[in-house]
């Protein structure tokens, strides 16, 4: 088993001899078995390890269980130990997100804090093969390219993932042979995430009836993406870098950037895809929230009229002029320079697991939205012929006539901003949102819609309402 897995960090180059390396320990059987593994390769490796326990503030007794464990279990082994206590479900609350990802952006957070704080370079993690496959198929089902297709890489930033050459029955029966205990964590045994019912109904369905060996599949059909992957970045990033141009703030920080139209519309569908997401990294510096509908609307503006945009999340927008395309920040701005003119607001979109129960916010700037229920990518704009929205009971009604219903002016209809996917409106920004999007008991995703803190809605509503007497929307 150690060979295993030594072979397999010396092919991906995990670490460097002198490394000091920060190891997640959770108490549970995968990161008992990371710590075992490293503290038995660290003279060979030449590494310095710390565990990090994070007490999330859940789970009561259970949870301090697992802290005294982990803090006994360094100890036994000489392994330096700190145990960082959060509260995530409150963080949860705050940033309006599942109890679940509000855990792992702590845990990740508080891994790179402890990595600075004890001058180590990597942060060692305990996702293991069986981990992968989940992954590979989670994000299939969901929708994704190459990238998703090839799951977690051994090595990112400053995360290393030693384990993805070993399987959970490999683990279990390692522990169990050499008489190492674990603690259980009882939500593991719990079906309500989509990643615990891959792991728990559908890969079990798939070994039973299709094939034994679908995990092992699985995994090369993930390396095979994951290389081809990496191939393409690599091409996009060299045509970038001989083509692109970049508009830069007084920092020098690129916030914008763009290439010749014809140019890239003259390469092949899926270089064109990888030199836009370059175009995309090159101004956030993450893909967050990005999805091929996004990057396939993008790369639609090569073909059309000069004047067209896209937004994209994360404060980004897609725009054609006549001989470029480009991938810029939005402005902040909400009105324009000419007196009464109204550009359309700046929406924040935010991607996130929701879990039952969950409060929806219910201020008139920030809206939640069954993510799983939109077919197409969303756009920011004014009404289109063709627009319309569901009402309570399933009922359609056009935007127009929702507009005249509410005794909008005729000149002002078509100054009201409005999120759409295709035709099928989501919110008319001020009024209402379409029922047909709205959270719901069997709501697995959510996405979240927020404008600018408020501040544009505002101002929205301002020049809307100068000099007019208008009832109260509702929204």
């Amino acid at each position: 088993m150690y060979k295993k897995i030594l072979d397999y960090i010396r092919r991906n180059r995990l670490f460097a001899t002198g490394d000091r390396v920060i190891a997640a320990l959770s108490g549970g059987a995968d990161s008992v078995f990371l710590l075992m593994v490293l503290n038995e390769l660290k003279e060979e490796l030449g590494l310095v390890l710390k565990a990090i326990h994070v007490h999330h503030g859940l789970r009561g007794e259970e949870a301090d269980r697992d802290s005294e464990f982990s803090r006994d279990l360094a100890k036994k082994l000489g392994v330096d130990f700190s145990c960082i206590h959060v509260d995530a479900a409150r963080y949860a609350r705050e940033n309006g997100m599942s109890v679940e990802e509000a855990g792992r952006h702590l845990r990740y957070e508080i891994f790179d804090m402890e990595r600075l704080d004890f001058g180590a370079v990597k942060i060692a993690v305990a996702h293991h093969a069986d981990d992968q496959a989940e992954t590979i198929l989670y994000n299939l089902f969901r929708g994704t390219g190459l990238k998703g297709l090839g799951g977690m890489r051994p090595v990112r930033d400053h995360i290393v993932r030693p384990l993805l050459c070993v399987s959970k029955e490999e683990i279990l029966a390692y522990l169990k042979e050499n008489g190492i205990s674990y603690c259980e964590d009882s939500t593991n045994a719990l079906d309500d995430y989509a990643r615990n019912r891959i792991r728990s109904r559908i890969l079990p369905q798939i070994r039973e009836q299709i094939n034994s060996r679908a995990d092992e599949n699985i995994l090369h059909a993930g390396e095979m993406a994951a290389k081809a992957d990496a191939y393409l970045e690599k091409q996009a990033k060299k045509l970038l870098d001989c083509l692109g141009v970049w508009e830069r703030d007084e920092d020098g920080k690129a916030t914008g950037c763009g290439i010749s139209a014809k140019a890239l519309s003259e390469e092949e569908e899926i270089i064109r895809s990888y030199v836009i997401r370059a175009m995309i990294r090159s101004v956030r510096d993450s893909m967050k929230d990005i999805t091929m509908n996004h990057v396939e609307s993008a790369a639609a503006l090569l073909f059309t009229q000069k004047g067209k945009r896209v937004d994209l999340p994360g404060g980004l927008m897609a725009v054609r002029n006549p001989e470029e395309l480009w991938i810029k920040e939005k402005s902040r701005k909400v009105f324009g320079e000419k007196e009464g003119e109204i550009l359309l607001p700046e929406v924040e979109f935010k991607v996130f697991s929701y879990k039952k129960g969950q409060e929806i916010p219910k201020n008139g700037y920030t809206k939640w939205f069954d993510y799983d229920k939109i077919n197409s990518t969303l756009s920011v704009r004014y009404r289109e012929t063709g627009d319309y929205i569901t009402l309570s009971g399933g009922g359609r009604k056009s935007v127009k006539s929702f507009m005249i219903d509410e005794k909008i002016p005729r000149e002002e209809r078509g100054k009201i901003p409005l999120v759409a996917d295709g035709s099928h409106v989501l919110w008319v920004i001020g009024y209402r949102i379409s029922e047909y999007y709205k959270i719901t008991d069997d709501t697995h995703t959510v996405i979240q819609m927020q404008i600018d803190g408020g501040s544009t809605l505002r101002a929205y509503h301002y020049a809307q309402n100068a000099g007019q007497e208008r009832g109260k929307h509702n929204g």
